[in-house]
């Protein structure tokens, strides 16, 4: 069964710490905690096939580079995220759809939209069931360890 896992991109952008750095590539473009603990994740476990999903770009490989500063959030409106039609387009354009399996690493909220976004995938959150953040990088920091072993 061929799989692929998407990420929830965060609020905290490299260029909060450092301005101006040009552009970036997607895996080095977010530094919240959480975003990076996912990526570590998604980089052991799914390295060949995982994608940050963007409040602004939708779904970007992680050598994609972003150029410059953006706001965007699913969670407010008003910052004019993409929409769900515009995602539901890159998944046909970038062939999303071919995967069986939607590993969805993100709070609630991701889960929801990745749902609507893939009706008829077998989708799995490895973190399903945690109560909050500190809950989500506990159980992230044990499955990344776990194969350390």
């Amino acid at each position: 069964m061929n799989e692929i896992c998407i990420v929830a991109s965060g609020k905290k952008k490299i260029w909060d710490r450092n301005t101006p750095t040009g552009p970036v590539k997607s895996r080095e473009l977010y530094k919240g905690l959480f975003t990076q603990k996912c990526i570590k994740y998604a980089e052991k476990f799914h390295k060949d096939s995982y994608y940050v999903l963007s409040a602004k770009y939708g779904f970007l490989l992680p050598e994609e580079t972003i150029e410059s500063p953006y706001n965007e959030c699913f969670h407010i409106k008003k910052t004019n995220p993409i929409t769900l039609d515009e995602l539901s387009s890159q998944i046909r354009n970038k062939q999303l759809n071919k995967y069986d399996k939607i590993v969805i690493l993100g709070g609630k909220y991701y889960m929801e939209m990745i749902k609507i976004l893939f009706p008829k995938k077998d989708i799995i959150n490895p973190l399903k069931g945690c109560k909050g953040i500190g809950d989500m990088m506990k159980k992230l920091n044990e499955l990344i360890s776990l194969n350390n072993e």
